[in-house]
């Protein structure tokens, strides 16, 4: 199944690690320092000129890459099924 992470991106829901909240995780300072040492080392796409609201860290052939997208991670964990898959447990 693929996930539509907002612009032209579409990414395997196998090879998603991780949808989070720009606006929740960034309070962490560990968060903060993860995202920056990203950018520098060139794993951050952004997907959109809208101002970011989650980002998504993926890998694909070994390789991560993390992508700031325009839509919120609760419609994008809705659009992969993970909000079902939780409610069942």
């Amino acid at each position: 199944m693929y996930l539509h992470l907002g612009g032209d991106v579409v990414v395997n829901l196998k090879n998603v690690i991780s949808i989070m909240d720009l606006e929740t995780t960034t309070v962490s300072k560990i968060s903060k320092e993860f995202l920056a040492i990203a950018e520098e080392e060139g794993f951050i796409e952004n997907i959109s000129n809208d101002l970011p609201k989650s980002f998504i860290i993926t890998e694909i052939d070994k390789k991560s890459k993390i992508y700031l997208s325009p839509i919120s991670s609760v419609t994008l964990c809705k659009r992969a099924g993970y909000i079902n898959d939780i409610a069942n447990i």
